[in-house]
């Protein structure tokens, strides 16, 4: 079993990789995607979005970092694509599943799901820029408005040259709504011989059982579960309870550490409530939480109370 963190716009940077990857559990991350339009980026564009590339595309845990692109030109897709190899990314990820309106309006993300056509020339021209030996996956959804198209864009990726298909089990128009359509991954496989990774509605090991099952899908990628949860991974692989409040606490505190002194230090009082809004699902203890720093603003007062709650 392979358990991937999913990529989450604004939520799931760097230091949110290199934490969960420590508590871990982890076997790849997929970064951020990196927004392609009509020219080649440049290197510093790729070091923001994953400074991993800086350690071997790996987390300081280890854990692979895979570059995502985002765009709809092949050919700058391609062409980005190559800079993201050369810099050290040990794979390529294309984002055929974002649902943000703005990103659809301009063509991109989960948009694409309407045009086969479109999504094989991506692949293939990614597959032909990049060496054999680096992976190029692929993530969708199962469609945008309707899931008429779900089994011919699987085909079509996997014909094109796909090493790997991660399949949130939604369309665009779905969104985050359960539940997640995890039968529609098994219809998938039939159609393709590479690897598939069941994504959409995993929140604890009981999820991840369910839907490996109607998925016939062995390997997982979980996002918001893993906020909600950051031992979710280990509880899915080994059995592990779901982390004690007083030790998600001090988990808090560590990232408070990585947020006030790192490059995002200015909105770590507004990342912080809105990791509590995940952590309610699976702890009572971060309503409370939120209720005592909702309106803080200053990084310390809201580190002061967490430390009172790691204590108790």
């Amino acid at each position: 079993m392979k358990i991937m963190l999913a990529p989450m716009e604004g939520v799931v940077d760097h230091l949110m990789r290199d934490m969960l990857t420590r508590v871990g559990g982890f076997d790849q991350c997929v970064t951020e995607f990196v927004r392609v339009v009509d020219q080649k980026l440049p290197k510093k564009t790729f070091y923001k979005i994953c400074p991993e590339l800086h350690t071997d595309g790996k987390t300081a845990s280890g854990v692979p970092v895979r570059v995502q692109l985002l765009g709809q030109h092949a050919q700058w897709l391609a062409e980005n694509a190559e800079t993201a190899v050369e810099l050290g990314s040990p794979g390529v990820d294309l984002n055929f599943g974002c649902p943000a309106k703005t990103v659809n309006k301009s063509k991109g993300g989960a948009v694409l799901l309407r045009e086969t056509q479109t999504l094989y020339d991506i692949v293939k021209a990614v597959r032909d820029a990049v060496p054999q030996h680096i992976p190029v996956s692929a993530k969708i959804r199962l469609g945008f408005e309707d899931k008429s198209l779900a089994v011919d864009n699987a085909i079509a990726i996997t014909e094109a040259g796909a090493s790997e298909l991660v399949v949130h089990a939604r369309t665009k128009t779905e969104g985050y709504k359960p539940p997640a359509y995890w039968n529609w991954i098994a219809k998938i496989k039939q159609h393709t011989d590479i690897p598939l990774v069941a994504n959409g509605e995993i929140w604890n090991a009981d999820d991840a059982k369910n839907c490996q099952e109607q998925s016939d899908c062995i390997n997982l990628m979980v996002g918001r579960g893993a906020l909600a949860m950051p031992n979710l991974a280990r509880s899915i692989k080994h059995g592990d309870t779901p982390m004690p409040w007083p030790e998600l606490a001090a988990l808090l505190i560590q990232y408070s550490g990585y947020e006030i002194y790192g490059d995002k230090g200015r909105y770590y009082p507004n990342r912080i409530k809105q990791w509590c809004g995940y952590l309610k699902r699976q702890y009572p203890q971060a309503e409370v939480l939120f209720n005592d720093i909702r309106r803080l603003t200053n990084s310390q007062d809201i580190v002061d109370v967490l430390a009172r709650q790691s204590s108790q």
